[in-house]
C-alpha cells in the first residue's frame, strides 16, 4: 500500500512491509521503488521492516520540487527515517548512494549503516583512456549524455539495456514502465536535473560518515571503465576501517535487479551486525 509523507515542496511516496529493524531502500535516477522488487521481499522474510521510497520527482512522488540534488534527496531520506522511527540502514543505488552518504553524515543518530550499490558518491573526471579502451563504457557515456541532457526516453532505454547485462524475467515490462514514467513532463524535468547534478556534496560528506559502509559494485558496470577502482576510491575516502568493497563479477549498474540473491547474501549479515548495535 502506498503511503505519503508531506515535505516542504511536495509529497514522497513510499511503502513499508514487514516488522523489525528498519531498512530504507532508495533507487537511482529515472527509476522508482519497484527497482527493489526482488530484494525487498528477501529482507522482509529475514525479519526486517523494509521501506521502499520513490525519490522526489519519481514514481508516485510529486514533481515540481525546488531541487533534486543529493543534498535534497538526503534530507528526504532523513525525514522518512525520522517519520518511521529509526535508526535505519540506508540502501542507496547510483545517485541515492551519494544521497545516503550525506544522510549518514548529517544524521548519525538515525543512520546505523550504509549499503551503496554502484554509487555515484564522488566527483567524476573524464577517463579518456577508459573511454578509448572500454567499448561498453564509451557506449554508456554517449547514451547517458543523450538521456540526461535531452530527457530522451529512447536513449535511456538503450542505456538500461547496456547497464543490465543479465535481464530478469520481467525485464521487458519493467523497462517499458520505466520509459513511460519518463514521458511525463514533470518526471522528465526531474530526471534531467538529477542527471546534470554534481556529486561533490556527497564526496565531501564521505569523511564525516561514522557508521559502517559496504560498497557493492558490478564488475560489468558500464558507468565506469574500472568499477572496482571506483569502489576502492569511495572506500578510501571514508574514515579508515569503516568501508568494505564487494565486486560482483558480470553484474552491471543494477546489482539488486540482476543479482538479488547475491546482494541479499551480502546485505543480511551487514544488517545483523549494524542494526544489532543500533
Amino acid at each position: 500500500m502506498t503511503e505519503f509523507l508531506r515535505r516542504d515542496g511536495g509529497t514522497l511516496a513510499y511503502d513499508v512491509e514487514g516488522e523489525g529493524p528498519l531498512v530504507l531502500l532508495a533507487h537511482g535516477m529515472g527509476d522508482d521503488r519497484r527497482s527493489y522488487r526482488f530484494l525487498a521481499p528477501r529482507l522482509v522474510a529475514a525479519g526486517y521492516r523494509v521501506a521502499s521510497l520513490d525519490l522526489r520527482g519519481c514514481g508516485e512522488s510529486s514533481t515540481g520540487w525546488d531541487g533534486y540534488r543529493r543534498n535534497d534527496i538526503a534530507a528526504d531520506l532523513v525525514a522518512l527515517v525520522r517519520h518511521l522511527g529509526g535508526p535505519a540502514v540506508l540502501v542507496g543505488q547510483s545517485i541515492s548512494g551519494g544521497a545516503a552518504t550525506i544522510a549518514a553524515a548529517t544524521a548519525p543518530d538515525l543512520v546505523a549503516g550504509l549499503v551503496q550499490l554502484a554509487p555515484f558518491t564522488r566527483v567524476q573526471s573524464v577517463d579518456v583512456s577508459g573511454l578509448l579502451r572500454v567499448r561498453r563504457h564509451r557506449q554508456a557515456m554517449v547514451r547517458l549524455a543523450l538521456a540526461a541532457g535531452l530527457g530522451s526516453a529512447p536513449s535511456w532505454g538503450r542505456y538500461l539495456d547496456l547497464a543490465v547485462p543479465t535481464k530478469p524475467a520481467d525485464w521487458d515490462a519493467a523497462r517499458a514502465r520505466t520509459l513511460d514514467l519518463l514521458r511525463d513532463p514533470g518526471r522528465k524535468a526531474a530526471f534531467k536535473t538529477m542527471g546534470s547534478g554534481s556529486p561533490a556534496d556527497a564526496g565531501e560528506a564521505l569523511r564525516a560518515v561514522r557508521c559502517p559502509v559496504v560498497v557493492v559494485e558490478g564488475g560489468a558496470d558500464p558507468d565506469w571503465a574500472d568499477p572496482r577502482a571506483e569502489g576502492e576510491r569511495v572506500v578510501s575516502d571514508l574514515p579508515a576501517g569503516l568501508g568494505e568493497l564487494v565486486v560482483l563479477d558480470g553484474v552491471g549498474h543494477y546489482p539488486h535487479v540482476e543479482a538479488p540473491e547475491q546482494v541479499a547474501a551480502l546485505v543480511l549479515p551487514f544488517l545483523q551486525r549494524t542494526l544489532a548495535r543500533a
